[in-house]
């Protein structure tokens, strides 16, 4: 619960401590541990991983459910692979590999088994927990899924689990606010990419499954909505961005607001440098995202 004492969270440090930790969560979509654990179970590579191990926590649902709630993938490339994924491997399994993928390629990319046993991870995995304790699962049911699985007992994945609850509980805040301004799964991806603070458009299309004709199609309407104008986002466009982003962070305020100040700048000091390391041990694909 959050304390009474605790003064509101600033939006800015609400928006800082989400960026500081959640490469500690996303890195895992993009490394090869991923695939290598989900495989051996028999799931295929790519985005059957993907689609199976974000899933897995909700049970074997079906394609509805994971475009729902991952909202802005391609209904056709879901149903490609859920729910055959559910007839090569069981929820339970994925869930279970999934959390030896996390240990592993945190690991590797912190630096190896000495980097990880650093008492900074042990820190940063204890001060996640503490914020997590903050989070109520109502509308939220990527996030309550994750809230079902137990802590890990090990830092290495118990850091990883906190910024998984703490990224979808947010992503979920955030689902809301897309859907309370009108943007469907397709536009909410254009207008972040036009940003330049998210994919490439190439890498945007690509992993999340949309064509050409049916981006060109949603630019068209966004373009009539007045939010799109020659490719970049227009003054309304820009200011429903902000909007969406500023109810996003004041609806996960929760955990930072609960850990106080000084232990919120802790945990942007600690996730700012683990998740720098990351990215430099080659994380992320070079061109995956936009460099402006």
């Amino acid at each position: 619960m959050v304390s009474v004492d605790q003064p509101p969270a600033a939006p800015a440090d609400v928006a800082r401590a989400h960026r500081a930790v959640e490469p500690l969560h996303n890195h895992l979509y993009f490394a090869p541990e991923q695939d290598e654990h989900l495989t051996a179970l028999g799931l295929r590579p790519g985005r059957m991983c993907y689609f199976a191990g974000r899933a897995a926590p909700l049970g074997a649902v079906g394609p509805g459910a994971v475009t729902a709630t991952f909202y802005n993938f391609a209904p056709a490339l879901v149903a490609r692979h859920i729910p055959r994924a559910w007839t090569l491997a069981t929820p339970e399994q994925v869930i279970a590999a999934r959390f030896t993928a996390a240990r592993a390629s945190l690991t590797r990319l912190l630096g190896g088994s000495e980097a990880a046993a650093a008492p900074e991870v042990a820190e940063l995995a204890g001060l996640l927990r503490e914020a997590c304790a903050a989070l109520t699962p109502e509308g939220r049911p990527l996030y309550a899924g994750h809230a079902d699985l137990a802590w890990p007992e090990e830092p290495v994945p118990a850091l990883w689990h906190g910024a998984t609850l703490l990224r979808e509980h947010r992503g979920d805040g955030h689902l809301a606010a897309l859907l309370r301004h009108g943007l469907s799964g397709l536009e909410a991806l254009i207008t972040h990419t036009v940003t330049g603070r998210g994919f490439t458009e190439p890498a945007a299309k690509a992993t999340r499954g949309w064509g050409d004709e049916e981006w060109a199609a949603a630019c068209d309407r966004l373009t009539e909505r007045g939010l799109l104008a020659g490719g970049a986002l227009t003054e309304a466009g820009r200011q429903l961005r902000a909007d969406i982003e500023a109810e996003t962070d004041a609806s996960s305020a929760a955990p930072w607001q609960h850990l106080g100040a000084e232990r919120t700048a802790r945990v942007v000091e600690l996730g700012r440098a683990l998740s720098g390391r990351l990215a430099a041990n080659g994380a992320y694909p070079a061109g995956l995202f936009s460099a402006r």
